[in-house]
């Protein structure tokens, strides 16, 4: 028998869900934070009004056509990239990527985890301006940054069906997302930054004591069986040469320290963040102080100097601190700095 609730627990009921939709949004408006150091500053009162429900689509619902394989293909491209376009895959016109990760080795559960730079959502932000090419990209430039600098390898022709397999599965993990929408849980979260230098030496020790069970004492990872009858890995290389190389956004303090405190170790999400900030900062950095291989022609990166992360670690700059500071921060001198130099700019002095 269904009852009537009373008017003092209808009320109640209003205030509880009240203060979660609040809590919610703070919440979103604290952790939201792109991966290349891009985000859209808005009034809480915005974010209230403008809430959208939505969930990540259901690949296994979509109809048994052409279009649902070309999604299904790309959501295995996506988990499983070195089987398909890796370095030793047995069709050499294939061989994309130049090193053995999986994209969901940074975009966690095939880009739909949040604050683990999940796919959904982004099909209808491209094209967009990139600070880093200082010129408007489509979606498959963008892929194609990933491709040469987190996979370390070569550009995927934009009618290769490896590409348009992606393409289809982002957009398909945009079903339903209103136009201009930006859903919460986009990029890497946002946790407070240090007032110090990041510290590689202390990141070491908390790396020994908390990461090597999964990455190894050396970084390298566990492969899931031998090298030659399967190519992937359990838990991925953080450097080295099978890892990202220093252009990818991941090699970079912010990106990786975030990522890191919100997804890390396996099984921690941002509403259960197990290691501190302090523990997250100094892990990244000497996760980022480690080698890997080296991306050609970083110093053509960042055209307009200013726009500039300041978390690249790599020069040339325009704002007077050194690659080290970038590096490991504090950031803060950093952002003035280019703030001062934006106003004189836009001043004409």
């Amino acid at each position: 028998m269904f009852t009537r609730p009373s008017s003092i627990l209808i009320e109640a009921s209003v205030r509880y869900a009240s203060a979660a939709v609040c809590a919610a949004v703070i919440a979103f408006l604290w952790l939201s934070g792109f991966p290349d150091g891009h985000g859209v500053a808005k009034s809480f009162a915005q974010d209230a009004a403008s809430a959208t429900i939505w969930t990540v689509p259901e690949i296994g619902a979509l109809p048994d056509n052409a279009n649902t394989r070309l999604v299904r293909r790309g959501r295995d491209l996506i988990s499983a990239t070195y089987a398909h376009i890796g370095p030793q895959v047995p069709d050499r016109s294939q061989r994309f990527a130049g090193n053995n990760l999986a994209c969901s080795n940074c975009h966690l559960a095939a880009g739909t985890k949040k604050f683990a730079i999940p796919l959904f959502g982004l099909f209808g932000e491209f094209p967009q301006y990139s600070a880093r090419l200082g010129a408007e990209i489509t979606i498959e430039n963008r892929l194609n940054s990933c491709m040469t600098r987190s996979m370390n390898g070569r550009p995927l022709p934009v009618a290769a069906p490896a590409m348009r397999a992606m393409v289809a599965y982002i957009k398909f993990l945009s079903t339903g997302v209103p136009p201009g929408k930006l859903l919460p849980g986009l990029g890497v979260g946002k946790m407070p930054e240090l007032d110090r230098a990041a510290d590689p030496v202390r990141g070491r020790q908390r790396f020994a004591s908390t990461c090597v069970a999964c990455h190894g004492t050396d970084g390298q990872g566990i492969r899931r069986s031998l090298p030659t009858t399967d190519l992937g890995y359990m838990m991925p290389p953080l450097w080295g040469s099978d890892s990202f190389n220093d252009g990818a956004g991941m090699a970079r303090l912010i990106t990786a320290a975030n990522f890191i405190h919100f997804n890390m170790p396996h099984g921690a999400d941002y509403l259960n963040p197990q290691l501190s900030p302090d523990d997250a900062w100094d892990i990244a950095a000497y996760v980022i102080s480690q080698p890997r291989p080296h991306k050609a022609d970083l110093d053509k990166d960042f055209p307009d100097r200013l726009d500039k992360p300041v978390d690249a670690p790599y020069g040339p700059y325009a704002d007077g601190f050194g690659e080290q500071q970038h590096k490991y921060g504090p950031f803060a001198p950093i952002r003035a700095a280019v703030a001062r130099l934006k106003a004189e700019k836009a001043g004409g002095r």
